[in-house]
């Protein structure tokens, strides 16, 4: 089996006890070759979802959930397949997907389509200005329209805790659901912010439990490290 380094393990002692019985941590936005923007490995991400010990991945790469479908396959963790999808007025991304969206439809589309295979519909960095954060209005016209299931109110590679806040109040003025991701695009940030809630099975469940979910994290956006692109065969 591939192990961790010590200095992997090292760094995510911020990671803590065990969850209890029951529970399990979920890291609901991170990357992995196939963005485009991002170089870490399939081996890179097994070595630290040893080392991080978190039991559930949402990978959400950009325009892509080929790589995905294969870390389903690979990974010694649960692996949800998502999408980081730009949309005409900013990035959604979809959980629990079986097809790839398109980008460059309308905020309504891009949701529309998400739910219509059944996906969970989550925005990531919703007021992160340095970001392809959804428009605040389209935010609202989503949220109007009842196409949001869930809303990232830690996101480790904000950098302005005010800007987490923001969301997690529009999250509960809304009563949006609450999630956190790492966004890792680096394999040293996986697992910077997760939620910890009760296991689930599939989609319905997911957003059950993600209801009595805490989430956990905190800034994590170190300098990267240079590595040649990787760029999968299509």
């Amino acid at each position: 089996m591939h192990q961790p380094s010590a200095e992997a393990v090292e760094r995510h002692r911020h990671l803590g006890d065990p969850v209890p019985p029951g529970y399990v941590r979920v890291d609901m936005h991170l990357h992995s070759m196939w963005s485009g923007d991002s170089t870490t490995t399939p081996e890179e991400l097994h070595e630290m979802a040893v080392a991080t010990g978190v039991e559930v991945l949402c990978v959400t790469d950009h325009h892509a959930i080929d790589g995905a479908l294969r870390l389903a396959e690979e990974l010694p963790c649960r692996v949800i397949v998502g999408e980081e999808v730009a949309s005409h007025t900013g990035e959604i991304i979809g959980l629990f997907l079986s097809e790839r969206i398109p980008q460059g439809l309308t905020a309504v589309d891009t949701a529309t389509r998400v739910r219509d295979q059944g996906g969970l519909v989550y925005i990531p960095h919703p007021f992160d200005p340095m970001r392809r954060n959804l428009a605040e209005s389209s935010l609202v016209e989503l949220t109007e329209l009842g196409l949001i299931d869930a809303i990232e109110v830690i996101n480790a590679k904000t950098s302005l805790s005010s800007l987490n806040r923001k969301a997690a109040e529009f999250a509960t003025a809304n009563d949006l659901l609450a999630g956190a991701g790492s966004d890792c695009h680096v394999p040293e940030a996986m697992g910077a912010a997760y939620v910890v809630m009760p296991d689930f099975v599939g989609p319905a469940d997911f957003l059950e439990s993600l209801a009595a979910g805490t989430p956990v994290g905190h800034h994590h956006d170190p300098p990267r490290k240079w590595r040649p692109r990787i760029v999968p065969s299509v």
